[in-house]
């Protein structure tokens, strides 16, 4: 199983675990409520799990200009 970790906002990689096994706890996913579990976890045909998440820049980018939350996407 590898764990992929990519924003949410402009597709980026972000970082990936190769190989290894860990629970929901290990990976903090017992911390999410269940509705942000089902919108940033998801499970594909081999048992990958893809997390999405926010990169640094986009971060910035939403610090800056706080108006972009009220937008689906503030990527061009």
């Amino acid at each position: 199983m590898d764990i992929f970790y990519n924003c949410r906002h402009c597709g980026v990689g972000i970082g990936q675990i190769n190989g290894q096994r860990f629970s929901t706890h290990q990976l903090g996913f017992d911390q999410l409520s269940s509705e942000d579990r089902q919108d940033m976890v998801q499970y594909d045909q081999l048992g990958n799990v893809h997390v999405s998440a926010i990169c640094e820049d986009c971060q910035e980018a939403l610090e800056r200009n706080p108006h972009f939350h009220e937008l689906d996407s503030f990527i061009q």
